[in-house]
């Protein structure tokens, strides 16, 4: 007589079976997700309307001869000396060494805008970085081929 030991079925191992499967779909649809999320937003950030990159930084200085000027206070009694040096693309300023420079329309634009300003403005930080700014745009709509982009107070006296 032979007897046959009974065999005990273990449900342990069939529930471990299907963790296992359900964690890997998780696992997976975790990382698909994630991948997407990388993907989409990567591709928001090399959108052209999104931000637009920055202008190339200058590569040379145009220094110029200081300014003076009377400013445009009521009184008359005011004026500005002030020094300014111009941050231009280095093949601007190559293209422009066999013939001179525009320095007479590049002082004008300058002339045009300093004028305009009174002396409580430039004595706060705030208005120092509206004057760079319009200088700036000043410069660049008078001269376009120089290509300036940065400009740079070398010296600042507001006189009252």
């Amino acid at each position: 007589m032979s007897e046959e030991t009974p065999t005990i079925k273990n449900n342990s191992d069939k529930g471990r079976g299907m963790f296992a499967k359900v964690f890997a779909a998780g696992f997976l649809a975790f990382a698909l997700v994630a991948g997407a999320a990388w993907f989409l937003m990567s591709k928001a950030k090399a959108e052209p309307g999104q931000k637009a990159p920055p202008p190339p930084a200058a590569k040379e200085v145009m220094h110029l001869e200081g300014f003076v000027v009377n400013l445009a206070d009521p009184a008359g009694e005011c004026f500005l000396r002030v020094g300014i040096d111009l941050g231009v693309e280095r093949a601007a300023a190559r293209e422009k060494e066999a013939a001179a420079l525009p320095t007479a329309q590049v002082r004008d634009a300058i002339l045009r805008v300093l004028t305009t300003y009174h002396s409580d403005d430039l004595l706060a930080p705030e208005g120092k970085l509206k004057l760079k700014q319009e200088l700036l745009k000043s410069v660049q709509a008078a001269v376009p081929e120089l290509g300036v982009r940065e400009v740079y107070f070398t010296d600042f006296l507001v006189q009252r």
